[in-house]
């Protein structure tokens, strides 16, 4: 169920993790500054990233031209420089996730909706996440609120792990639980106790899993575990959102209302279901949607490839 990797080792000390260790306790020295120096600090490191020819930028920059056929160049490239600006404030938020008191996060973030986890005989709930640049922070808020389970991914870096665990878990005072992206069963178990759980299923894990569904437009390899994990538990899906307000606002989290007859019995349909309402939540604040992943890496058969490309990362 949860990682391992929340207990120190002494193999953590090892020379070869100091450069991690080192950059850790900078990122967390930064921390400490005020919340509108953050956003700036994190723009600039967001227009120095822009400013470089990365395999990030160009990925972003390819998502972005796909999904918005109707912009200019101009317009295109304003979106992806704007894009990098809100990605270099989620490694701000990223560390005040992760080390700030809960006190001071909860100044920042309104959640909207709570209500609607509200849910008869125990039923367990899909809180349909998206990946957008608030996510950590957006996390980091919702368990302080709310009992919520979540999957995780874990580092190939055991010091980052351990670090990105323990902060992940740091406001976690209503004992909420983190499976391995490829523990099912301890998913439903999580649904079927009536929990909530909170998946993300908006990027490409790959075909065994997967269909191809529409999404702006393009054949998207779309997982379709939110139907499957719905049908086998009996949940509702509940969407939400995460938001960057304007000026220095902090955040607003949104919990909308269950799925009305979902799932049905045609997984083509639910997934394009899934993926029109994504869509719909990322034209809202495009500048703050995660473009920097291969949305539509795996294509169906005598499709090119949109990358170009030769890596397996995401």
């Amino acid at each position: 169920m949860r990682s391992s990797n929340t207990t120190f080792k002494s193999e953590f000390l090892h020379p070869r993790y100091w450069v991690t260790w080192f950059w850790l306790g900078l990122w967390w020295l930064v921390t400490l500054l005020p919340y509108p120096i953050l956003l700036s600090l994190g723009k600039f490191i967001g227009h120095i990233i822009f400013i470089f020819p990365t395999r990030r930028k160009h990925i972003a920059h390819t998502n972005i031209k796909l999904c918005f056929p109707e912009m200019n160049t101009k317009q295109h490239k304003a979106l992806l420089k704007a894009n990098f600006y809100s990605v270099g404030i989620a490694l701000m938020e990223v560390g005040m996730a992760w080390w700030w008191p809960l006190q001071r996060l909860q100044k920042l973030v309104t959640v909207e909706g709570i209500e609607n986890l509200e849910r008869p005989d125990n039923q367990g709930v899909i809180l349909l996440g998206m990946h957008f640049t608030t996510l950590e922070v957006g996390a980091a808020a919702l368990t302080s609120a709310i009992e919520i389970d979540g999957m995780y991914k874990a580092h190939t870096n055991c010091v980052y792990d351990y670090i990105q665990l323990k902060g992940r878990l740091s406001h976690n005072i209503n004992g909420c639980n983190l499976f391995d992206r490829n523990d099912m069963r301890g998913t439903l178990k999580s649904l079927k106790s009536g929990r909530v759980l909170w998946y993300l299923p908006d990027q490409d894990y790959g075909l065994s899993q997967s269909l191809f569904a529409p999404f702006f437009g393009l054949q998207a390899a779309t997982v379709h575990a939110t139907s499957r994990m719905a049908h086998k538990t009996n949940a509702s899906v509940i969407p939400v959102t995460f938001t960057r307000l304007a000026n220095a606002k902090g955040y607003k989290i949104i919990i909308e209302t269950a799925l009305d007859n979902f799932p049905s019995n045609d997984l083509l349909k639910d997934s394009t279901r899934i993926n029109q309402l994504i869509e719909n939540r990322v034209r809202l604040q495009p500048d703050q949607y995660l473009w920097v992943h291969r949305r539509f890496k795996n294509r169906p058969d005598g499709e090119k490839d949109y990358y170009n490309i030769s890596s397996n990362k995401a």
